[in-house]
């Protein structure tokens, strides 16, 4: 089944007075790249988030943001009275301070360290979101993937297009092959016979014959055809196999084969009518190449 990589899904919910939110994009890569960020307390997730995406995701540069807003009364820090105390105490020594020129600001003195400390059911905390992400990690997974089979949809709907018009391309190729040399050797004994009769000699037939198989050697493209016509029909497979797995780096290399031997045909081939042919077959196996970047 073809997939694209590009997708997005997203999932919130409130529990206990906290909003959760997640997020998940997808965009083309090679290989498998995650990208997690999440809020500093909650850092300890990122493995286990990462992990669900790589059992559901096989290709793609993926970013998970994760969000928490807690606006109930557990979410407060608790003041370390005493070390605030002793901020407060070194702060009053100071001249500037204790003549009236500077004022005594608190709340400056409450971003110092050690004055605000995390709630201490930070471990209860971490196991809620834990739960709470892998519900929405859940939700928002399906719905990325669901955009990329849409996605995959209409690739394989221009990925067939391409397909069927190489095919066509190929086909015509291939009867028109074997026509070239007779053309040539027709043309090449007519300009002998010309050549002869002004001058007045004659040519050895071994001679010709040897000529024409020289340059019907060196034109031969059946073996190309018979190659490209089999990557075509292994791409044809790959796209039309609902069973199989990511088919993206299988048919990425399958194109390039598929170039190659059109590049062969296109410098072995001396015919107007067959490079006409096969540059649409290039064209097309370029768009297929292009196409495919984007298939996971």
């Amino acid at each position: 089944m073809i997939r694209s990589m590009t997708g997005f899904g997203e999932a919130s919910t409130q529990v206990d007075g906290a909003h959760y939110f997640l997020e998940v994009r997808s965009l083309n890569n090679k290989y498998f790249k995650a990208n997690i960020r999440l809020p500093d307390e909650l850092q300890g997730l990122e493995p286990e988030l990462e992990a669900e995406l790589r059992r559901r995701l096989t290709r793609g540069t993926v970013t998970l943001i994760g969000k928490v807003t807690d606006t109930s009364e557990q979410a407060a820090y608790e003041i370390n009275h005493q070390a605030l105390s002793n901020y407060i105490e070194q702060v009053r020594q100071t001249p500037q301070v204790a003549s009236g020129e500077v004022r005594l600001d608190l709340a400056a003195l409450l971003t110092l360290p050690g004055v605000l400390q995390t709630p201490p059911d930070e471990e209860k905390r971490l196991d809620r979101a834990r739960e709470v992400f892998a519900g929405l990690l859940d939700r928002a997974a399906k719905d990325l993937i669901g955009m990329r089979t849409r996605e995959g949809a209409a690739l394989h709907t221009e990925l067939s297009d391409q397909e069927r018009l190489i095919a066509e391309r190929l086909e015509r190729i291939a009867l028109r092959a074997p026509t070239v040399v007779e053309e040539y050797e027709n043309r090449l004994r007519q300009r002998i016979d010309s050549m002869l009769q002004d001058a007045g000699v004659s040519i050895e037939p071994v001679d010709l014959i040897r000529e024409i198989a020289i340059y019907a050697e060196r034109t031969d493209i059946a073996e190309e055809i018979s190659r490209l016509s089999a990557h075509l029909a292994q791409f044809r497979d790959l796209i039309g196999d609902t069973s199989r797995g990511p088919t993206g780096r299988t048919l990425d290399f399958l194109t390039q084969e598929m170039l190659r031997e059109a590049n062969t045909i296109a410098s072995k081939s001396n015919d107007a009518g067959i490079s006409r042919d096969i540059v649409e077959v290039k064209g097309a196996i370029d768009r297929i190449k292009e196409q495919v970047q984007n298939v996971e």
